[in-house]
């Protein structure tokens, strides 16, 4: 794994640098929830709700794709 060193201005916290990321990266693909929710500094559960707040979907249905399931669930 990578390391990475920033300066934050006084207004954004550590933790909140770090969920901001985690939940970009996930958001863009590029880390699973796992990886994000580690990063995050948080379980995979809490990551799954703090994704809910945010407004950031936990899967990537097409309203089509979510139908299909439905109709043969």
């Amino acid at each position: 794994m990578s390391e990475l060193t920033i300066t934050l201005p006084d207004n954004v916290t550590i933790s909140e640098a770090r969920l901001l990321l985690a939940i970009k990266l996930y958001e863009l693909g590029r880390l699973s929830c796992g990886q994000a929710a580690e990063i995050a500094g948080y379980t995979k559960g809490t990551f799954l709700q703090l994704l809910g707040k945010q407004g950031v979907a936990v899967f990537a249905y097409s309203p089509t794709e979510l139908e299909d399931d439905l109709r043969h669930a």
